[in-house]
């Protein structure tokens, strides 16, 4: 079996990690370029299906497509410590540079330190930027800036657009990640990559109640990579795993065969049910079907241990937004009904106007990720919708405008 890994990072590094990844049997790369960490999102997303797994070039562009909502596939990043920053001060040493008069940006002042107390050099003059999520690059340019006048011998970065700012104006290093880190990046992300096998093979079962027989209800199947069998006179059988259930329905949340299927069948009621054995995924799938019923003609539902159960699709018209039970939306999108309160609050604050997920992020008192999660699942719900995308004033990518409607 290959294993296809995305390597993603500058022109630079890419070439020379993907090599050393495809030492390893099994392995093939896939190199992906950026000019500027900031687009690391955007390419994760436009070679989504086409890679096992991502392996970044450092800690921001994988942080970046992390915070981006845009991994969907085991990822790791190579870490700059240990022996990447040994190698770096040896060669500042050889340069003529004192490495006891530096600033560093991206790693930790832990690694620093631990680093520095190992080659027994003094560092009580070194001052380090950690890398945190919100920091641009004009952050981080500002921070050598300072530290250079305050008596900095040199720039050492992780970022290359950050070194290609400096190397103008001051003396600047760039840290690549070596032979060693790269292995040992690579060695954790097969180890993601085989549990996630895994974890994908588990078994998926589905009951399909469709009211003018299987119309359709083949095809779709076969795009799930599974089965097809009569399990009633008007119920079938379908049988798959977690992995391509999980691609076909966007991670669990939305089911878009539920929409094509029913502009054949009046009714088209699916329950899924995912467990470690076949008996198991039965049994939830039994739950979920019985649930879909529930709740209407047309609806998919993804029972899970636990007592979970996820509405994937419903097609069944939304009522006006006075008269909308909030338990059911909140089993349908999976967010709580406080939160779904609080988001109906702000809409009546702004009205009609557009929110950033930043704005959202505020309003709520959560992190900025988990206000973009929310609004994604509003938006495949019918609950919101993306009318634009404004600048946010970093290196980093635009923030979206959304509409609540709910």
């Amino acid at each position: 079996m290959t294993i296809e890994i995305g390597v993603i990072g500058p022109h630079d590094l890419v070439d020379d990690v993907a090599a050393t990844c495809e030492e390893q049997p099994g392995v093939t790369a896939r190199r992906l370029h950026y000019d500027h960490e900031s687009q690391a999102p955007a390419i994760v997303e436009a070679h989504a299906g086409q890679v096992d797994a991502w392996l970044f070039t450092g800690v921001v562009p994988y942080t970046l497509a992390r915070e981006g909502n845009a991994l969907n596939r085991p990822a790791v990043f190579v870490d700059y410590t240990g022996a990447t920053l040994l190698q770096a001060a040896v060669r500042l040493l050889r340069s003529g540079h004192d490495v006891t008069r530096m600033s560093i940006d991206t790693v930790t002042g832990a690694d620093v330190a631990t680093t520095f107390g190992e080659a027994v050099l003094p560092m009580d003059r070194v001052r380090s930027l950690p890398y945190r999520s919100g920091l641009s690059s004009e952050d981080v340019v500002a921070f050598h800036q300072r530290q250079r006048k305050a008596g900095a011998d040199v720039a050492v970065t992780c970022i290359s657009s950050v070194y290609e700012v400096l190397r103008h104006e001051m003396p600047a290093f760039r840290l690549a990640p070596s032979n060693h880190s790269v292995r040992t990046a690579l060695r954790q992300l097969l180890l993601q990559v085989g549990s996630q096998a895994q974890e994908d093979a588990q078994i998926a079962l589905g009951l399909a109640n469709l009211s003018d027989g299987d119309d359709g209800l083949l095809k779709e199947v076969a795009g799930l990579g599974g089965t097809l069998a009569r399990f009633a006179p008007d119920t079938y059988l379908i049988v798959t795993t977690r992995g391509p259930l999980h691609d076909a329905t966007g991670g669990f949340t939305a089911l878009p065969m539920l929409r094509r299927l029913a502009d054949r069948h009046e009714t088209v009621q699916i329950g899924f049910g995912l467990g470690r054995s076949a008996a198991e995924a039965e049994n939830l799938a039994r739950r979920a079907l019985s649930r879909a019923r529930r709740v209407g003609p047309t609806t998919a539902v993804l029972s899970l241990r636990g007592e979970t159960d996820i509405v994937l699709e419903s097609t069944t018209p939304a009522p006006p937004p006075s008269e909308v039970n909030l338990a059911v939306i909140a089993q349908r999108v999976g967010l709580s009904v406080p939160t779904l309160l609080r988001l109906r609050e702000v809409r009546t604050t702004v009205g009609d106007e557009p929110l950033t997920s930043r704005e959202v992020a505020d309003q709520l008192r959560v992190q900025q990720r988990t206000a973009r999660r929310m609004l994604h699942r509003l938006e495949l719900a019918g609950l919101a919708e993306r009318t634009g995308n404004l600048a946010s004033g970093t290196s980093g990518r635009p923030l979206t405008l959304y509409r609540l409607t709910l």
